[in-house]
């Protein structure tokens, strides 16, 4: 197990009261895996990955509880969440990469691509510059730069949408890390860029190994990346399964609702079926399930309790008290 996530709740103080954008998520990943976490806007998809390497800010962010454990090949295993800023640093960008969604406020405006990817190498495999240069240089031709000597020297500006996502896949890869985080990296790209994205991130996984957390709003996207699906909905997790096994076979309504909105071209359709109503009001605890007023199978339970996240088939777990399938409530 490489990174093992328990119970982590997050809130954050304003001066309307307590956001409570995650309330008790838990998963783990294997070393290799791929695991898409996806949801709509505010589900807290992004929140809990960057929790995980200390990105939110704090305050207004805090981190009540929770316990993430990373297990790397070669050390001990530690708890993320309760290192300092300084050991965070070095593992940022050295056991874990991370590709921001929007790479041009990621990337340094004034700093050469090059140079923003070599400073990775310098600082967490203590290369000197020159063979950090020569490194950078081969990264750059990795992710598909046929002029990556010239190109070392350009800054963000003078790039396209895609290829500045590249320079943020090569500076997440510089130091071979065994986890990269992928924050929703195609989002603003064209269909046949996020393609070239994709296939160029499965090729790099391929080749090195390592675990990918892609989070992503859309289950297209992620249809033919994951090996693992996570589904969070107000700040929890309403279902985890295999890919095939989620797509095939879903088992929560609000999931069922993301792939009954998700556009086909075997099934022609007069318009886009929508899930109706709204999600939940974080700045209240949710101390009944997230979906009930939006779910067509809600119950008088539903709003007076949590479902808990529980093992409805082998390796598939669900976080509600109607049994799809079966099309009746679950026993208690």
């Amino acid at each position: 197990m490489l990174l093992n996530v328990q119970d982590l709740i997050i809130r954050f103080y304003g001066a309307e009261g307590a956001v409570h954008a995650l309330n008790g998520v838990s998963f783990a990943l294997e070393a290799g895996e791929t695991l898409a976490v996806v949801g709509e806007s505010g589900s807290g998809k992004s929140v809990t990955m960057m929790s995980l390497l200390g990105l939110i800010p704090q305050p207004p962010g805090k981190v009540e509880s929770g316990r993430a454990l990373f297990t790397p090949a070669a050390g001990p295993t530690t708890d993320l969440l309760t290192l300092r800023e300084q050991q965070l640093h070095h593992v940022r960008g050295g056991q874990i990469g991370f590709i921001f969604q929007d790479p041009l406020s990621s990337l340094n405006p004034v700093m050469p691509i090059g140079r923003q990817i070599a400073e990775t190498m310098v600082l967490h495999l203590h290369l000197g510059q020159a063979e950090a240069e020569r490194r950078t240089i081969q990264l750059l031709e990795r992710v598909g730069f046929s002029d990556a000597a010239a190109r070392y020297h350009s800054y963000p500006h003078q790039f396209s949408g895609g290829m500045r996502q590249r320079v943020m896949i090569a500076i997440a890869i510089a130091c071979d890390p065994q986890l990269v985080i992928a924050d929703e990296p195609t989002t603003a790209l064209d269909v046949t860029v996020q393609a070239q994205i994709i296939e160029l991130v499965k090729a790099i996984q391929a080749e090195k190994g390592m675990a990918i957390i892609w989070i992503s709003h859309d289950l297209g996207v992620v249809a033919g990346l994951a090996d693992r699906v996570l589904v969070l909905y107000g700040g929890t997790v309403v279902e985890s399964a295999a890919v095939d096994d989620l797509y095939d076979n879903p088992q929560h309504p609000y999931t069922i609702g993301l792939l009954g909105a998700m556009p086909s071209v075997e099934t022609r359709r007069e318009k886009l079926v929508s899930i109706e109503g709204t999600p939940p009001d974080l700045l209240s605890e949710l101390t009944y399930c997230p979906f009930a007023e939006r779910c067509a199978h809600v119950m008088a339970r539903c709003r007076q309790e949590r479902p808990p996240l529980v093992e409805v088939q082998a390796g598939h777990h669900s976080a509600c008290f109607y049994d799809v399938a079966q099309g009746k409530p679950r026993d208690a």
